[in-house]
């Protein structure tokens, strides 16, 4: 695993995360993201990125049945679109992402939703992505 990838994995949430709020595609987000990036490319993992996006555009339906699944009186909707983006990713690394041990994609996402939502969120995303771990 590359140094870059936690900033990569951030970028690609923030990334997810604005395209559901300005329903762009992903195209005119991922261009517009290496038109404006200010800091040097070779400092993130840019295939990463793109392939992340790809794969949770790509199977968005697919990984958001396996929320759904594991929700427990609950309905996908009722998630904030940050923990949603945020489950999203990891559930695509999860699924299709070899050189990466769940292990680390439910971490990575802890620590995400540590980041960017609330305390109550953790033990959320965290129980969320245990029971799909479980079904895989």
């Amino acid at each position: 695993m590359n140094k870059n990838r936690k900033r990569s994995r951030e970028i690609a949430m923030e990334l997810l995360f604005s395209m559901t709020l300005n329903k762009n595609t992903l195209e005119e987000t991922f261009s517009t993201f290496i038109e404006e990036y200010e800091m040097k490319l070779e400092t993130i993992d840019v295939e990463y990125i793109k392939t992340i996006l790809t794969k949770v555009e790509e199977n968005k339906e697919e990984i958001d049945a396996r929320i759904e699944k594991s929700l427990n009186k609950w309905t996908i909707d009722r998630i904030s679109k940050v923990n949603l983006t945020i489950l999203r990713i990891a559930i695509a690394e999860m699924n299709y992402f070899d050189d990466i041990p769940e292990k680390v994609s439910i971490n990575e996402a802890i620590e995400l939703t540590k980041k960017y939502s609330d305390e109550k969120s953790v033990s959320f995303v965290n129980g969320l992505l245990d029971n799909i771990l479980k079904t895989m």
